[in-house]
């Protein structure tokens, strides 16, 4: 028979110290609840590899014993290879679910789980546990007289905790279902303490302990406040706070900026920011924004190289909670505890993530009809006015994210969820079917059709957002490691830890494809792990997996052209068009003249255009070195208001250009008198009626042309002829002198 050997007696659990003296401080309740309790093994999180989970049999093979894990999702489909838990085979009492941890052990407890589905109610009601260390001698947990009856769920979805009155060291751990509903279902996380190295080279895991002194722990909104402001106490020259808005309950949404001139965007200096908590559940982004504000502080002033050009180049802004209303619901039942959706929304129940402006139907439906980009542009798409209405289904939260959007020139974003481990890029959303298209459709299955339309869903700069992602993807510890697979269903990124938002989950009014078709900024999301809450005691893991990869995202807003659009006094030119070559998606430059251009190494062909001045075209080569080239343009002003005037007097219609010397034939004469007599009305009209030309300054969609297609410059004379009697005439007809001049040549750019 095992041994079980139960630890020694422990002194009562106290407050822990609290790292850095006075700095760190904490709620009492923070140390209350799980906190407490040994930390997982790494069910939900996937630590627990799949070989290292058995079970006595399976309904199925989308139900096997590697579907067991603690808040496993179901897929789309629940008769596929990817159900929602463990079941077995019948509903006898004899089927079991064991765990080997590949080390000595010491357990403290279970987390059990029902079936996630919409059509079952499955759920385990009571179990025995057994305990081994070599898999073939099993003893149960016993109350010293008989075997020990726990009791399970209640549901199929809330998580509950099953302590064990005392902790039993060994290996392997099991447990045997004895009553339940429905079907004899089940998901799980074991807790327990490891006292020995893993006995298996196949679980040799980058388990470090970081070097860097943080601070290491789940934050409540006072905790976060306060490190905040410690921070910003540290390095108060390179650092502010500031918020962006409220959320629903009130609570504002703090942010932090680095850099080297806080509070002021520098002429050329890009902006980049780093969000989280968009799912107030899904907290490990919100704690290695924290993490990351305590290492850019420590090492710019340990002079760290790369810190400091990071710092000095770059304004950066950390929003580590934007639905802080979600977090405190999340973290009430803290880590483990909370089902898979708990704080996922906001207070008003939006998910904030999704609801943005849907820009992408409406430049798709303009692509559809041909307007683009004469009716409606390809860059910086306006807000559709019912989106902004005061009734309007819109979260405050958002609202907040928009204004402060609207207010910095973001070049370059990511923004942090939980639940899965991957980078995803705009396109979010699946394209519909095109006009003709829908019959063709109708008889085939989504995966078909988003094979078939995979193409029409990526982006302009698709090549750009690729390898944004894999900037990320490549340089942490384990997004890239393809023996893992997905966590819920099978990899769906082939290995490479990165995907098309629209290929792997669509979804309609993304922040990602909102800040594509609307701002300069280009944005991801980055899914940071399987478990969504992980415990306290896995940030620092977790921060050594991301470290570099943080890093190295934000150097890439480095990549690419950049440089100020003036005009010929050297005055910046705002809201000017930048044109790349064959990328059929603009940029506009910022209040002060200068833009940014995130591009992948090779030669483009670069237009700066602008309303009121000429085009200005140069070649801009980008290296592979991280280090953005410097594109300048000075942009001279145009004859546009004069054209136009002349334009208008002619009824819009093309001026035909009389070469000089060749008599007029009596049908060229009769169309002369005839626009003579319509020149006089239509300038009688412009004198009393309309506005100055100067006040109509022409829209942006006149002033630009499709990218995808060479640029062609074609000058050409027009002239126009104004004999002295038609002068006369003008004067009569408007009352006003005119120049007696016989002739007005301009040179008309038809590119413009």
């Amino acid at each position: 028979p095992l041994p079980l050997t139960n630890p020694p007696p422990q002194p009562p659990a106290g407050k822990p110290k609290k790292p850095g003296g006075k700095k760190w401080e904490t709620d009492e309740d923070e140390w209350t609840g799980p906190a407490r309790h040994a930390p997982p093994i790494g069910m939900e999180s996937h630590r627990i590899e799949d070989d290292q989970i058995l079970a006595s049999s399976m309904l199925r093979h989308g139900l096997g014993a590697q579907r067991g894990r603690l808040n496993m999702q179901a897929g789309s489909n629940e008769d596929d290879f990817f159900d929602g838990a463990w079941c077995a085979e019948d509903d006898t009492r004899a089927h079991w679910i064991e765990v080997d941890t590949r080390r000595t052990t010491k357990f403290t407890g279970v987390i059990t789980q029902g079936r996630d589905s919409q059509i079952h109610d499955d759920f385990v009601t009571a179990f025995y546990v057994g305990f081994s260390n070599d898999s073939q001698n099993w003893v149960m947990y016993s109350n010293g007289y008989e075997e020990m009856l726990f009791h399970g769920n209640v549901d199929k979805d809330t998580p509950v905790l099953t302590e064990f009155p005392e902790p039993v060291v060994a290996r392997f751990i099991r447990m045997y279902p004895q009553i339940w509903n429905g079907s004899l279902c089940m998901r799980l996380e074991v807790l327990g303490c490891p006292l020995s190295t893993v006995s298996s080279y196949y679980s040799q895991q980058n388990e470090v302990t970081s070097t860097d002194n943080l601070d290491f722990r789940h934050h409540s909104y006072k905790d976060m406040r306060q490190l905040m402001k410690v921070v910003n106490e540290e390095c108060p020259s390179i650092t502010r706070i500031y918020n962006i808005g409220k959320s629903s309950r009130g609570l504002k949404i703090y942010a932090m900026e680095i850099s080297d001139k806080p509070g002021e965007h520098e002429l050329g200096e890009p902006e980049f920011r780093y969000t989280a908590g968009l799912h107030g559940n899904e907290v490990l982004g919100r704690e290695l924004l924290l993490l990351l504000m305590q290492f850019l502080c420590k090492e710019y002033q340990d002079g760290n190289p790369r810190v400091r050009s990071l710092v000095t180049e770059t304004r950066i802004h950390l929003v580590p909670s934007l639905n802080p209303d979600g977090y405190e619901i999340a973290s009430q039942a803290g880590s483990e505890l909370g089902n898979w959706a708990l704080g996922h929304w906001n207070e008003e129940g939006y998910d904030i993530f999704e609801n943005f402006p849907d820009l992408a139907s409406v430049l798709w439906a303009a692509e559809e009809r041909k307007w683009v980009p004469h009716r409606v542009p390809n860059h910086h798409i306006p807000i559709p006015e019912h989106y902004l209405a005061e009734d309007a289904h819109v979260a405050v939260e958002v609202r907040a994210i928009l204004a402060w959007m609207e207010k910095t020139p973001f070049v370059l974003g990511a923004n942090f969820h939980g639940g899965e481990k991957l980078v995803s890029y705009p396109y979010d959303m699946a394209r519909p079917p095109r006009e003709g298209e829908g019959e063709a459709a109708a008889g085939r299955s989504p995966d078909d059709y988003e094979d078939e339309n995979l193409e029409a869903q990526e982006t302009p700069d698709h090549a750009i957002f690729r390898w944004l992602a894999i900037s990320y993807a490549s340089a942490h510890l384990t997004m890239t490691e393809t023996f893992r697979g997905g966590c819920h269903t099978q990899d769906m990124t082939n290995g490479m830890g990165i995907i098309s938002g629209a290929k792997w989950h669509p979804r309609v009014g993304s922040l990602n494809d909102f800040s594509y078709l609307h701002t300069n900024c280009l944005e991801l999301s980055v899914y940071l792990g399987c478990d969504k809450f992980p415990h306290a005691s896995e940030l620092q893991q977790e921060w050594e997996n991301n470290k570099e990869s943080l890093l190295t995202f934000m150097e890439q807003v480095h990549r690419g052209i950049k440089g100020v659009v003036t005009d010929q006094q050297g005055d910046p030119i705002a809201n000017a068009t930048i044109i790349v070559g064959g990328i059929n998606h603009n940029m506009k430059t910022a209040s002060s003249g200068d833009y940014w251009r995130i591009l992948n190494p090779g030669e483009y062909r670069v237009v700066a255009r602008a309303e009121g001045y000429n085009p200005s075209v140069k070649t801009c080569t980008v290296l592979y070195d991280i280090g953005a080239t410097q594109c300048n343009f000075i942009l001279s002003r145009s004859n546009w208001k004069r054209i136009r005037e002349i334009m208008a007097m002619n009824g819009n219609r093309p001026i035909r250009r009389i070469p000089p010397g060749r008599p007029m034939t009596p049908q060229e004469r009769m169309r002369l008198r005839q626009r003579m007599r319509q020149r006089m009305r239509l300038r009688q009209q412009i004198s009393t009626t309309f506005a100055p030309w100067s006040q109509l300054p022409p829209t942006a969609a006149t002033w630009e042309t499709e990218t995808y297609t060479e640029l062609e410059t074609v000058t050409e004379l027009v002239t126009e002829l104004v004999t002295e009697a038609e002068a006369g005439a003008w004067e009569v007809g408007t009352g006003t002198a005119q120049p007696l001049t016989t002739a007005e040549t301009y040179t008309v750019n038809f590119g413009d």
